[in-house]
């Protein structure tokens, strides 16, 4: 029994990302975000659209793929500690509507981003090299894999 313990799941985080309201206050977010990079005056359409892309896969690269463990005390005997929040998210079970939605956003975002910019090489091979870091993390094969050791512990 867990005393003190105000949700009912063995560890909050796989549930999260599919939430209610979880995917709009996502979209809504980045659109934010895109809305406050046009405001300033000194950014140009294809820099804003840019920036926006990589903010938004850095921050993604960040919370979903180098932060391991939970903010919550599981009872789970640290199993979670080890693990991304994305190797934790639908409990480990590959291909659920949420992974596949957070797959294709920094997708979509992407084409928009290569769109906006005319694809101009230098912002191409940004937004390109952008959307492999946070694409790649997210393969099945690489489920639980540390490359070089990185992230390891």
């Amino acid at each position: 029994m867990n005393v003190g313990v105000a949700h009912s799941e063995v560890n909050p985080n796989t549930r999260v990302m599919s939430s209610r309201g979880m995917w709009l206050t996502y979209a809504l977010g980045v659109c934010m975000l895109h809305i406050v990079l046009l405001s300033i005056p000194f950014f140009s359409v294809p820099v804003a659209w840019t920036l926006t892309n990589v903010i938004h896969n850095l921050g993604m690269y960040v919370f979903l793929h180098a932060v391991k463990g939970t903010p919550f005390e599981t009872p789970d005997q640290g199993k979670a500690r080890l693990l991304t929040h994305w190797e934790q998210l639908d409990y480990g079970v590959q291909f659920t509507s949420s992974r596949k939605f957070f797959t294709i956003s920094p997708i979509i975002l992407y084409f928009l981003a290569s769109f906006y910019t005319k694809y101009d090489p230098t912002h191409f091979i940004l937004n390109t090299a952008s959307l492999l870091t946070v694409l790649i993390p997210k393969l099945p094969q690489l489920h639980g894999v540390r490359i070089f050791g990185i992230n390891k512990y």
